[in-house]
This record gives structure tokens, sequence and C-alpha cells, in this order.
């Protein structure tokens, strides 16, 4: 099985090549962040039963669980320089180790101040993960094939959605009371484990970069080598920036950013709320509540992998961009207008996390065409930084709306309407589609 398609390739024997990268590094990766995404959005199924034991109200929640992203975006840029620099395996491990001890840590909260506390370490330490895998896949895969290479790394959040979900209800409802501890305390603790014990694998199985892995053989890690450098003198002969003000300066980045921010706003209003969205539609079991919260992003997972394949193959980034966000606003609308109709509802939500995450694989595989060097590193970091604003932004504003108003679907209409504006940037932004300009990549603003 491949897992990049053989007609994203102009040979097979680059076809098996890269394939042979991808089954060693993506199966990894997408470990990592399933149980990345697990220990950021937990907090969600945690909240159905520590907001009586520590008094935390709904607006105080959007704020604890949005307060993450301020940490998060502080350590962003700082973090993926320091990757740059340092390797990929050392500073991954740091990363991963440390925030899951603070995961694990949020165990121990009593009151609301320490909520706020822990997420915003907890943020400052899980900073760099997203981007700096990002900026690993330009390491590894040329520009063409780098959607499919992130739809399998975020095929971890679909899958932290299908599998952590029911795990997390589960968790919660059998543990209750054993130790002396409430469910939500075990949660914490049995979900935040893993990320320091794969810290340490990572250490041992990530290899910084090509050119003496032993997994390839000299001809092969020659031919990685090559072909990237030379694609990267192809970007940057097209105008790619390949310095640190290059990043900040770069026009069709910005728009970018944007899209990334609209995406993450409604991609974590709807994750962090799904649960209480659930048992709004008169779901009372913790169980099945999360077997129901992993429909949307059971559907996100299938649709991903689609959408990411079509895209490389056929070298076109922005129509694919553009409806990926369309449809997330629409699905967005579409739940809040039928938030009475579980079905229609549920089916709503489905096609915003589908639109959200598959947007994701496509607007990942455009800094690389845009940016190299430096300027890789600093850009991608910066849509990580603005965009994970929307990961602040989208919780609070839920959370206020609801308390509000006490209607949570008010804050949808929100999402979509940012959504629907994200569209429209990644429309007027001019990206390459030919197949021959996914060796020298232009973007402008039109």
């Amino acid at each position: 099985m491949n897992l990049i398609s053989r007609n994203t390739f102009d040979s097979a024997q680059d076809c098996a090549l890269y394939n042979r990268i991808a089954w060693r590094i993506l199966p990894f990766l997408f470990v990592l962040y399933v149980v990345a995404f697990l220990d950021r959005v937990n907090v969600g199924f945690a909240k159905l039963q520590m907001a009586a034991d520590i008094g935390l109200s709904d607006m105080a929640f959007g704020f604890g669980a949005g307060v993450f992203f301020i940490g998060y975006c502080l350590c962003e840029i700082p973090s993926n320089m320091v990757l740059q620099r340092v390797g990929a395996r050392f500073w991954i491990t740091r990363i991963m180790i440390t925030w899951g001890l603070l995961s694990i840590a949020m165990l121990f909260v009593k009151t609301p101040n320490a909520f706020y506390v822990l997420r915003f370490l907890l943020g400052m330490a899980e900073a760099g993960f997203y981007p700096g895998v990002v900026l690993y896949m330009t390491y590894w895969f040329p520009s063409y094939a780098r959607s499919q290479g992130m739809a399998w790394f975020n095929l971890g959040i679909a899958m932290a959605g299908v599998l952590g979900s029911p795990l997390s209800g589960w968790i919660m409802q059998t543990f209750a009371g054993y130790g002396g501890m409430a469910g939500w305390q075990w949660l914490f603790l049995l979900e935040g484990l893993p990320a320091v014990l794969l810290g340490i694998v990572v250490y041992f199985y990530l290899d910084d970069r090509p050119g003496n892995v032993h997994w390839l053989t000299p001809e092969q890690n020659a031919r990685v080598v090559q072909q990237l450098a030379t694609q990267r003198q192809q970007h940057e002969a097209a105008g790619a920036s390949h310095n640190f003000r290059g990043a900040f300066v770069n026009k069709a980045l910005w728009c970018l950013i944007y899209v990334n921010f609209a995406l993450l706003c409604g991609t974590y209003g709807v994750s962090f709320w799904l649960p209480q969205i659930v048992q709004g539609l008169g779901i009372k079991s913790l169980f099945h509540t999360g077997l129901i919260a992993a429909i949307p992003f059971a559907v996100a997972s299938v649709v991903m992998v689609l959408v990411s394949r079509h895209s490389d193959r056929t070298r076109e980034r922005r129509w694919h961009g553009t409806l990926c966000n369309l449809a997330s606003a629409l699905g967005l609308a579409f739940a809040a207008y039928f938030h009475e109709h579980p079905v229609l509802s549920l089916a709503g939500l489905s096609l915003a996390m589908s639109g959200g995450l598959a947007g994701f694989c496509v607007l990942w595989a455009l800094p690389g065409v845009l940016l190299t060097g430096t300027a890789a590193a600093a850009g991608i970091a910066l849509i990580a930084t603005v965009g994970n604003l929307g990961g602040y932004a989208s919780p609070f504003m839920m959370g206020w709306v609801k308390q509000s108003s006490g209607h949570l679907e008010y804050g949808l209409y929100v999402l979509a309407a940012m959504t629907l504006l994200g569209a429209f940037v990644m429309f007027r932004v001019k990206l390459p589609s030919a197949r021959a300009a996914s060796a020298v990549g232009e973007a402008s603003v039109i």
C-alpha cells in the first residue's frame, strides 16, 4: 500500500523511495499527534465532571480552554527556530515529555486559577510541535507530495476524536472514585502518561534529516538530498522568501495565516464544545456521548485523505482549499440551524469537521513553496502562531455566548461567518496549480 499515491510522482523509482520514507516516519508522527490532540482537548470531557468540583463556569471553562493557545502562540516561533538549529529528534523529545508531565499535573487542579495557569503552561510546553512537524516534512518530502503527508499526520486529529471521545468517556465513568480520585483526574493521568513515554521513543526513532540514515541505501539518501536541494533552489529562483524578514513581508503568507486562523476557530470551537453539544441533544451517558462525538471525526478521517490525494495528484491547491473552507462554513451554519434535530445537527458538524481538517492538509502543503531556509522555519511558525489564536478565541467566544444567551448554536453562526471569509481569502490568493508550477512555485495576492 502506498501512503502517497503513485500518480503524485513522475517515476516509479521516486514513488517507491518516498513511500519508504512515508512508511518510516508518518505512522509514528500520526501516533504522536493522536496523543497531542487528545491531551489538548480532553479538557472538554473533563469539564463534564470537574466544573462542579472546582467551581468552573461555562465562561471560565472557555477562557481556560483557550488560554492554552496564548502560551502556545508566545513560544511558537522561538520553538521552531530552536528546532531548526538543534534538530527535530531532540526538540520533539523535549516537547513531548514536558507537555505529558504538565498534562498529568492537571489532576491536581483545585481552583479555576490553577486551571488557567496549568493550561497556559501546557500551551507553552506543546508550542512548536505542529509547526515543527510541518518543517520536518520539508526535510523529507517534495512540495507536491506534502499534502498527503500532512493528511496522514492530521489524521491524528480525527483519530483522537474517534478513539479519544469514547475512551475519555469510558475512563471517567469507569475509574471514578478509584484511589480517592475523580474520573476527570484519572483522565488527565492516563491520557498524559503516553506523551512522556513516547517522548523517550522519539529520541531513539526519529532521524533529523536525510543524508546518512541507516534505513535508506546510500544512493537513496543521495537522491533525496539532491532532489530536495534542487527544488529548494527552484523555489528561491521563482521568488520564494528565504530569510527571516522575507517571511513577514510575504503577502500570500498573511492570507494563509487568516485561512488557518478561521479553520482553527471552527475546528477547536467544535472540538472543545462537542461533548456539551452532544449532551444538549439529550445524550446523558458519558460513554455514549463519546461514541456520538466520534462520528464527525470518523467522517473527516476519510474525507481528508481523499481530498489531499486529489490535491497532490492534480497539484492544485487554491480551489481545494477554497471548497474545504466553504464546506466547513456550511456545516457549522447547518448544525446551528438544525440544533434541535440530532441527526441533522450531527451531519452539519461532520461536514464542518471534514472541511476543516481537509483544509489543513491543503494549506500546510503551501508554506514550503512560498518559503525556504530560515524563512520556512519562521513563516511556518508564524502561520501556526497567529492561527492558533483561533484556538483561544473560539472556545472563549463559545463559552461567553452560551453563558450570556443560553444558546450554544449562536456561537456556531459566528464561526461559520469567519470560515466563510476564509474561503473568500483562499480564493483570492493565486497559488501554483499546474504540474509545472509544482517545481517552480509562485504565489501572489490577486
